[in-house]
Formats: structure tokens, C-alpha cells, sequence
């Protein structure tokens, strides 16, 4: 075996513990999550989550869907498609579904290797994903391949702060908040979106340059 496929084999399969890993995370929390995180999204995210959903249109896929929090939140004429690791959290989201009255195609899938035909929908959703998922490039590829040409990429994410006091601050907390949470502080999805070929629409930042909103575009042609 060549010596960089044996890089590549042992790069996958790390990836692949780690994402058994996020996953057996997600389901031991899924009961409790909604209630755990809301102080800390209404502090940080406040309408991110509306700001991002009003924007999908046509057929919409949802990348770790988690509980469904953004259900209420996504124009009625969408038709909707989510994809989580956690059966668990699925469980709630289709709960949440239900009450709602929404039709969502609710499926255990990985971000990281979509089980979608190339250029299947209109608009891909990801919001507080990619802090959690290992593979957060092959996410951004796996999105370009799925969008339809002049796609939408809907981004709310937690990201690396600009400033160096928080950033320091960031770089303290990430291993333990890696280790107990399956949540990385200091990921900058921008770059990959930029290499992948998207057009930035809209990139805002607030919250000390923490909290990044981003309308991303696959180009038509």
C-alpha cells in the first residue's frame, strides 16, 4: 500500500471513531438538549436561527438536524429534508415535526457522506453544525456536490474570533469543550466555502467576531 494511502486510511478511521463518538454524545443528550442550550443560543444567536430559515427556498436539505428548532422557523412552501447522527435527536425532531404540522423528511444520515444524488435541492441549512461535526471540509464539499447550480449555502455557526483576547480565551476552552461536548471554538468554515468555489452573498459577524451569519452561493454556471 502506498505510504499515502495508509495517511488516508488511518485519517478516515479516526474520523469515523470521532464521529461514533459525536454520535453516542447526541443520543445520551438528546432528552435534555433543547433546555440546555437555550440561555446559551438566546444570548448569542438571538433571530439567527429565523435569519437563516427565511431564506431557504425550493427543496431544502438540513444538515444535523438535530431536535428540529428550526422547523418553526422555514416557509411553508419548502419541502424539507433533515439528516441527523443521533437517532435520538431525531426521535424529538419528528416529535416536534408533528406538533407543528410540518411534513419533513426526517433521516440517520452523515453530513460528511450525503446519501443524495449530485445537485438534488435547491438550498442546504446548516446552523450550529459545523462546530460538531469531525470533518467539517468534506461537509462544505459534500454541500457543494448536492446544490443545484445558483444553490443557496445557509450558514449560523459559532466560529474562531478575530480578536486575539477572545481567540486566546477560545484556544484555553477547545480541548475541554472538544472532549465533554464534541464542540470545536476555533473553526472557520469561510475558508473552505472560498475554496470549494461558493460565492460569498452575505457574511456578518457579531458577538466579538464569534458568531458568524453567511448566505453562500453555488454558481449557476
Amino acid at each position: 500500500m502506498p505510504p499515502h494511502d495508509g495517511v488516508r486510511e488511518r485519517s478516515g478511521l479516526v474520523r469515523d471513531r470521532e464521529t461514533e463518538r459525536v454520535r453516542r454524545f447526541y443520543d445520551s443528550v438528546a432528552d435534555r438538549h433543547d433546555t440546555s442550550i437555550r440561555l446559551f443560543e438566546k444570548l448569542l444567536f438571538a433571530d439567527g436561527r429565523r435569519w437563516v430559515c427565511a431564506q431557504a427556498r425550493g427543496d431544502v436539505l438540513e444538515i444535523a438536524v438535530g431536535t428540529g428548532r428550526n422547523f418553526p422557523h422555514y416557509p411553508m412552501d419548502v419541502r424539507l429534508t433533515g439528516i441527523d447522527l443521533s437517532p435520538a435527536m431525531l426521535g424529538v425532531a419528528r416529535g416536534r415535526a408533528d406538533e407543528l404540522g410540518r411534513d419533513v423528511d426526517l433521516k440517520v444520515g452523515d453530513a460528511q457522506a450525503l446519501d443524495f444524488p449530485d445537485a438534488r435541492f435547491d438550498t442546504v441549512v446548516a446552523t450550529l453544525a459545523l462546530c460538531t461535526i469531525p470533518d467539517d471540509r468534506r461537509v462544505v464539499a459534500e454541500t457543494w456536490r448536492v446544490l443545484r447550480p445558483g444553490g443557496l449555502f445557509l450558514l449560523l455557526e459559532h466560529v474562531r474570533s478575530p480578536l486575539l483576547p477572545v481567540r486566546l480565551v477560545q484556544r484555553l476552552l477547545d480541548p475541554l469543550i472538544v472532549r465533554f461536548q464534541a464542540d470545536h471554538l476555533l473553526r472557520e468554515p469561510l475558508r473552505y466555502l472560498e475554496a470549494e468555489g461558493f460565492v460569498i452573498d452575505h457574511l456578518e459577524r457579531s458577538k466579538w467576531g464569534i458568531v458568524e451569519r453567511l448566505t453562500a452561493r453555488k454558481p449557476a454556471s
